[in-house]
């Protein structure tokens, strides 16, 4: 199970980890689009847009429908939700660790991390 988990976290930021990767999740956040509507405003061919697709898809980022010729693209959010999730609790533990740190040192915590 901690396995599966660390796969997806791997996998999630790999596809994250690109600026147009990021692009095509944000494009694709309250609408399905086609993979042409994708691509269009992008700095690339079409070509390199559909490799960074298909990085998206073996993430679990997106999902690909076909109707006849056109390729439907639509957000997965869950990877998205469970990477998010496990930064929250990263984020609590270093928190609760560098307070006690501060404590024991006679410091001000000095807020949250950022």
């Amino acid at each position: 199970m901690v396995e599966d988990l660390e796969r997806l976290l791997d996998v999630t930021f790999a596809a994250l980890a690109d600026p147009t990767r990021r692009a095509i999740l944000h494009r694709l956040q309250n609408q399905t689009l086609r993979v042409t509507e994708v691509a269009e405003p992008l700095p690339i061919s079409l070509a390199a847009t559909s490799k960074h697709i298909r990085t998206l898809e073996r993430a679990g980022l997106v999902t690909r429908t076909v109707q006849g010729r056109d390729h439907w693209l639509t957000l997965n959010a869950g990877p998205l939700a469970k990477a998010a999730y496990w930064i929250s609790s990263q984020q609590r533990f270093w928190e609760a660790n560098l307070g006690a740190l501060s404590t024991y040192w006679g410091e001000p915590a000095g807020g949250r991390l950022e």
